[in-house]
């Protein structure tokens, strides 16, 4: 068992798993700073000083303290039951950055990628695979063009 388990985890695919997930795991980070330190703090500064990680809704207030709480790390403290729509508008935004990234990055692959040539044809008659330089179907017998 040890010596198949060895084998599965030495095997291509698992390793270019593995280094895929550790390098998307720091592409995510970068892209969380960002969005959070680059691209967000210039957005707030145009809507009037907005700091989207401190945009949040009391639902109820806290046991520890009553509002209003200056910010959301104050209503956490407090035990305030919030809805934290700032933190989402932040991670709406890394989103989209690391799936238009994805997305560019499977477009240049494939555009990278050598086109295949087809080594097979469909019969005209009876829709079956037959080889390019066939000359009569294997399956209906007709001749092909």
């Amino acid at each position: 068992m040890g010596k198949e388990f060895r084998d599965f985890i030495l095997r291509g695919s698992v390793v270019d798993l593995a280094i895929a997930l550790i390098i998307g795991v720091a592409f995510g980070a970068i892209v969380t700073s960002l969005v959070a330190d680059i691209i967000m703090p210039p957005i707030g500064l145009l809507l009037g000083r907005v700091d989207f990680s401190n945009l949040f809704l009391v639902l109820k207030e806290g046991a520890k303290g009553p509002g209003p709480y200056a910010s959301l790390e104050d209503a956490k403290a407090a035990g305030a039951v919030t809805m934290n729509y700032g933190v989402f508008i932040i991670k709406l935004v890394t989103f989209l950055i690391v799936a238009l990234v994805v997305f560019i990055l499977i477009r240049l692959l494939a555009r990278l990628r050598p086109a295949v040539a087809s080594t097979t044809k469909a019969c005209p008659f009876c829709l079956s695979v037959v080889p390019l330089k066939a000359t009569r179907c294997p399956h209906c017998t007709s001749e092909l063009r």
